[in-house]
């Protein structure tokens, strides 16, 4: 997956990540905080602050410790809440640590850790669009078409 973007629904004006599934249609929207949403478009837009953010001092701190983030994944959607799990590389072995998904893509922003979202996840919260998208602007277009219509409650397993 990649981060395509981030937006924010139109009704609670609520952040919203949008993951896309590399060579696919999909796109996977999570919503998220507002502070966490600044944090990936900072990070995605070139920008910093004079003083280390959060991720940012996380980042950091895990390099200074010689831990490397090596992936970050999208788990599970359970009860209408996205989880998941950051995989960290200490002495040779892999560590994963439980983690809402922005945390866990605020901080691959930074890394340039891959990121995953399980199978189940996309089958059931993906949106895949009808023909191939290949312009950025179509895309945005047509997901905040989407999000003028939809709530987190669209979510919810059946």
């Amino acid at each position: 997956m990649v981060i395509y973007g981030v937006s924010f629904d139109m009704v609670g004006k609520q952040p919203i990540v949008l993951l896309k599934a590399v060579d696919t249609n999909k796109f996977l929207p999570i919503w998220i905080g507002h502070p966490e949403a600044a944090a990936i478009l900072m990070k995605l837009q070139g920008a910093s602050t004079p003083r280390p953010m959060t991720h940012d001092l996380l980042h950091e701190m895990l390099g200074e410790l010689e831990v490397a983030c090596t992936r970050v994944s999208v788990t599970e959607l359970r009860e209408n809440t996205f989880y998941a799990q950051i995989t960290l590389s200490v002495n040779g072995r892999d560590v994963d640590i439980d983690s809402r998904p922005s945390d866990a893509l605020a901080l691959a922003v930074r890394s340039g850790a891959p990121i995953f979202a399980a199978e189940d996840v996309i089958a059931e919260s993906a949106i895949e669009f009808e023909h191939e998208v290949e312009d950025t602007e179509e895309v945005v277009d047509k997901f905040k078409d989407f999000l003028d219509s939809v709530s987190p409650e669209d979510f919810q397993g059946e």
